[in-house]
Parts: structure tokens; C-alpha cells; sequence
């Protein structure tokens, strides 16, 4: 059954005989083919600049009586809006058919094998051709798009040279080179040297997370974690990485388990440390209790009882001042967000 869908079509024929084959090869497999007709490069240049977004597909002779050969693939690849371009033509040059492709065509046919299915497959395959590319680019632009306006720090690094590929306005801010700098640096000189182990460029394929310190361009080193992925990088194998500052927050975490183990001895002192004075407090009450009489011994009972107070007082601002926080860890910071 002919293809039904809409198809247009710009045939660039200086022969009728020609041009009227084409057209039945094209009736034979499309309903409803869209053909415009141009009998020069002029005419063809007129019908692309007025249409623009038509064609969907150029098939195109190679000897027009106002240009032929390379200067019209040329000039025809040029003004083409990016749909692709078949060449047609009698003449059977392999090194000539190489060439042309290397120039932007997109197929190259000879007029004696042409058939209407070798003609409809090969417009078929270059839409559906251009259809992916068009996807594909689609696609890189919107990566470009969550990259580059991304907040957080974001870099791109080869994973055989580890050299920086790209990094984002997000990195080239918080850590202060220009991106003319990182393009020219390698991943290890934005680690401190000292802390650089010998297997440190060695990403196997679960060393996907890591926390590793990171030399800014003042001199600051920082606490990052970084999250990273394989991808391929205009066909080099890469690394993306996002690399957020947890400098605070392990600050922070420090902190916290330094007051835990406070906390510990804490629970220990009154395990063992407050029980003794709070004994020794609760057992001469009951002495005082029994005493009758003001004299030596209750003097000497109130002694011991103050004695014991001041000791369980001591005691207690010992764990007062375990249970204060370093005033400069009162809260972990807004990690990882450049502002």
C-alpha cells in the first residue's frame, strides 16, 4: 500500500525525461506526495528561501545548467533548512560519491539502478535519519540547559586523562576560576597535593559518591561530596559530576559527636560520681534526725552535710559544662547551595 503520509518533496531536474520518472517512482510509493519542481539552482534557490521549513527532502541533480558538482552540493547543502539531500546521477564515481557525503549529502543514488523502492527506501531512512538528530539535538540542548543554569557546582571530567571537558556557571562561581582556568586543569590540581592518594584517579564503576577535600582558586579547601555518573561527552567517555560543599555540616556533625561523647560521660558521673555525695547527704539527714541536742556532734554532722553539698555542687557544674555546644556550631549551614 503507498505510504499516506505527506511528504514534500523538492526535485532539482533540468531533464523532463528524468524529472517525470522521479515523479512516477514517488506516485508508485507515496498517496500524496508534495513535489515542487526546479529546473536550475536559481529556481531551486528561490522556492528554499521562499518555503522556508519546506522541503522535507532535496533530491538533486548533479549537472543544472547554471551549476554542477561540488560548487552545487555546496550551495544546495547550504541553503537547505537542514532537510536532506539526495543526490541523483548518472555518472558512477565511488571516490565522487564519497566525497559528496562528505559535504552534508545525505545519500547518493545512481540513476540507472534507481527503482521506486530503493527511492522511497532511502527518502524513508534520510526523514527518519533526520528525525533522530533532531531528537538527539533536542535533547543536548536541554542537557545544556539543566547544566549550565543548574545552582549547584557541576563539572564534566575525561575519564581516561581526567581533564576537565566543561564545567557550569554554578562551579565557575563558587569556586572562583574562570572557565578558560578549569578547561586547562585536570582534575588533580583541584585537589590539595598532600591529599591526593596514588589511586585517587582510579573511578571504578560504584565510586559514584565520595567526600574529598577541593582547593578553590583563594586558597580555601573545602569538604565536598560529590555525586557522579558515566556519560559520553562529544564522544569521549566522561564523568559528570555534581559537587556540593559539606564543609558545615561535617563541621557541624563533628560537633554533635563530640557532645554525645560528652553526653556519655555525663551519664557515667551520674552512674557512679553523683551517687556518692547524694548517699552521703541522705545518711546524715537521718543522723541529724536523731540528734536531740545542739552540741559537737551535729555541729560536726552539719560540717559533713555541707561538705557533701558543695561536692554534689561541684559535680553538677562539671556537667554543666559538658553539656555546653561550641557557639560556633549552633546549627549545620545551608550545604552545597551557592548563593
Amino acid at each position: 500500500m503507498p505510504d499516506k503520509g505527506h511528504h514534500t518533496i523538492l526535485i532539482i531536474e533540468d531533464n523532463p525525461g528524468d524529472f517525470a520518472l522521479v515523479e512516477e517512482f514517488l506516485l508508485e510509493q507515496i498517496e500524496t506526495p508534495g513535489i515542487l519542481h526546479a529546473v536550475n539552482f536559481k529556481e531551486a534557490k528561490l522556492i528554499l528561501e521562499t518555503n522556508q521549513g519546506l522541503p522535507d527532502i532535496i533530491l538533486l541533480d548533479l549537472s543544472l545548467p547554471d551549476k554542477t558538482g561540488i560548487p552545487l552540493i555546496r550551495d544546495i547543502v547550504e541553503i537547505s533548512m537542514n532537510a536532506p539531500v539526495i543526490v541523483l546521477t548518472g555518472y558512477a564515481d565511488l571516490e565522487f560519491g564519497v566525497k559528496s557525503l562528505s559535504l552534508g549529502v545525505s545519500d547518493y543514488l545512481l540513476k540507472d539502478e534507481l527503482s521506486s523502492i530503493s527511492l522511497y527506501r532511502s527518502i524513508i531512512y534520510n526523514l527518519e535519519r533526520k528525525k533522530i538528530i533532531s531528537e538527539l539535538a533536542e535533547s543536548e540542548k536541554n542537557y545544556a540547559e539543566l547544566f549550565h543554569l543548574s545552582p549547584l557546582p557541576m563539572f564534566v571530567f575525561d575519564l581516561d586523562t581526567s581533564n576537565f571537558l566543561d564545567a557550569n556557571d554554578g562551579f565557575i562561581k563558587y569556586y572562583g576560576y574562570s572557565r578558560e582556568e578549569i578547561l586547562e586543569m585536570n582534575l588533580k590540581q583541584l585537589r590539595p597535593s598532600e591529599d591526593i592518594p596514588s589511586s585517587e584517579m582510579d573511578w571504578g564503576e560504584n565510586e559514584n559518591l565520595k567526600i574529598c577535600n577541593h582547593l578553590k582558586k583563594n586558597g580555601e579547601i573545602i569538604q565536598v561530596e560529590t555525586k557522579s555518573n558515566f556519560i559520553q561527552y562529544k564522544g569521549q567517555k566522561a564523568r559528570i559530576t555534581i559537587a556540593t560543599d559539606v564543609t558545615e555540616r561535617l563541621k557541624y556533625i563533628k560537633a554533635i559527636e563530640k557532645q554525645n561523647e560528652k553526653l556519655r560521660e555525663i551519664s557515667w558521673i551520674q552512674s557512679h560520681i553523683v551517687r556518692a555525695p547524694l548517699a552521703r547527704i541522705m545518711g546524715l539527714v537521718e543522723i541529724i534526725k536523731n540528734i536531740t541536742e545542739n552540741g559537737e556532734e551535729k555541729e560536726r554532722t552539719l560540717d559533713y552535710l555541707l561538705l557533701s553539698a558543695n561536692e554534689l555542687d561541684d559535680v553538677i557544674k562539671s556537667i554543666t559544662d559538658k553539656t555546653r555546644i561550641d557557639e560556633d556550631h549552633n546549627g549545620p549551614a545551608d550545604s552545597g547551595i551557592v548563593k
